[in-house]
């Protein structure tokens, strides 16, 4: 039975652990009793280690980016299904190599979820993620008694030590319980838009009592897609803590993040779709459409491509270009294959999106799994040129940029515009850009200076237009 996981609390609340033995559940009965489960409604705790960015790797199978955990708290509301994360994190790796978010010296992050509501806030801004509440959801359940709530809420089974049960649609849980009655492992399947099943695992280690029967580990490690994704010592755990996180009336209030598209014609046959963080663009060809990027989600680039085929009504969509892997650019490859469009990528990342669009979708099944489509891919070495006679694309590899191996530009030489991502991201109208210059720009305008590129206008796919003049700003030139 489907339920959000906001009404996972209320069934716990509803349904007292007693009622369990007459399922035979005995068992599961015992391992709340272990953990104190009965006795926390709320927790907070802080904790200092390694966090890591998921889908941000250097390569295809590379390990995710690192970063230093100087302080992180952690605020959990079974009750009301929520969860917030405050964390002070430092990137290891300096200059840094792969992605997430480039920021130098400290970086504060404040990320929340409530029940089908996620959200980030930045100072005084906060905006609504949509896309992060599955992955934030399965965290809050897969903490040691999140596990035993939700098993109990959604009629997990207990065979043996492995507790086993699933949030349709969401994520599939299996716990490991030791001889203890403790939860020592989850082992989870997480609907992914990339990936399709994303496999995750949790170890929990060192527990201690805290007060009044509750048991918490001290050592938390973590990792998704088979590469580290969190090490955690606890400094501190405080059960029953206040929780009240409530969700905040803009996101509440929101609705289609992402299908909201805008269109922006720059040129003859080519227009500038925007209206979320991730842009694409839409080339018209003689016979055919191109279009550039497929970020974020399956709904925002079902949303992308409904415009494109408004905008160029007679022609078909044939290819998908993608600029790289990275999991917030590469949310909607599997929408855009499942449409038939041909995956035109790097070399380096062909073999990668051969085994996503080819792996399963078992938890949450999407377009491409419901299609039963073969996808195609196409990789590109250092230069690749599409052209029907009378417009030239261009495919060119960006080549020593640390934030990816495999990072591909589109330029048309006839309009002299270049579309790229994550190289160069123009910031505010009389916003400063830092200093030194992010060395992503500046391999950027290294490529531009080899190729000998003649660029009048950027179109890149975070940001806005602006001219070639705007990237020397950026570097400082």
């Amino acid at each position: 039975m489907r339920k959000i996981l906001a009404s996972i609390a209320a069934v716990v609340l509803l349904l007292p652990l007693a009622a369990y033995a007459q399922d035979g559940k005995t068992s599961l009965d015992a391992v709340a009793k272990a953990m104190g489960a009965a006795n926390l409604k709320s927790f907070e705790l802080t904790a200092n280690g390694m966090t890591y960015a998921v889908g941000q790797s250097e390569a295809p199978g590379a390990p995710w980016p690192r970063f230093h955990v100087k302080s992180t708290k952690r605020t959990v509301n079974y009750d009301t299904a929520s969860m917030q994360d405050e964390t002070v994190q430092v990137r290891v790796l300096e200059p840094p190599r792969g992605g997430g978010a480039f920021v130098r010296g400290e970086q504060n992050l404040n990320f929340a979820v409530s029940g089908e509501h996620a959200w980030n806030t930045a100072g005084q801004t906060t905006t609504p993620v949509p896309l992060a509440a599955t992955d934030r959801q399965f965290q809050l359940w897969a903490t040691p008694h999140g596990v035993v709530k939700a098993a109990m809420a959604n009629k997990g089974t207990l065979e043996g030590r492995t507790i086993s049960f699933a949030v349709p649609g969401k994520f599939k849980i299996k716990a490991t319980v030791n001889d203890k009655n403790l939860i020592t492992r989850v082992e989870g399947l997480v609907a992914n838009p990339v990936v399709g099943d994303m496999p995750v695992e949790i170890n929990y280690s060192t527990y201690q009592d805290f007060g009044n029967g509750i048991m918490f580990p001290r050592v938390i490690e973590q990792s998704a897609g088979g590469f580290p994704s969190l090490a955690l010592t606890v400094d501190s755990f405080k059960p029953n803590a206040p929780a009240d996180i409530k969700t905040p009336d803009p996101v509440r209030q929101a609705t289609n993040v992402y299908s909201k598209v805008t269109s922006e014609k720059v040129a003859d046959g080519v227009w500038y779709l925007t209206g979320t963080t991730h842009h694409s663009v839409v080339i018209e060809m003689k016979d055919h459409v191109i279009l550039v990027e497929a970020p974020q989600n399956e709904e925002r680039t079902v949303a992308v491509i409904a415009e494109a085929k408004k905008l160029v009504a007679n022609k078909p969509l044939r290819y998908l270009i993608n600029s790289h892997h990275h999991y917030d650019h590469s949310g909607g490859v599997r929408a855009a294959a499942s449409e038939g469009l041909t995956v035109v990528t790097s070399e380096v990342n062909r073999p990668f999106f051969e085994w996503s669009l080819a792996s399963a979708a078992s938890v949450n099944p999407d377009r491409l799994a419901k299609a039963k489509r073969k996808a195609a891919v196409e990789g590109v070495g250092d230069k690749r040129v599409m052209t029907d006679g009378a417009r030239t694309v261009e495919i060119h590899q960006i080549s020593e940029i640390m934030h990816h191996d495999g990072m591909i530009m589109v330029y048309l030489p006839k309009e002299k515009l270049l579309i790229q991502a994550d190289a160069f991201t123009p910031v505010a109208p009389n916003a400063k850009y830092p200093v030194p210059p992010n060395p992503f720009s500046e391999a950027l305008a290294n490529n531009i200076g080899r190729l000998k590129l003649d660029v009048a206008q950027h179109l890149p796919l975070h940001g806005r237009v602006v001219p070639m003049a705007e990237l020397n700003k950026a570097i400082g030139k």
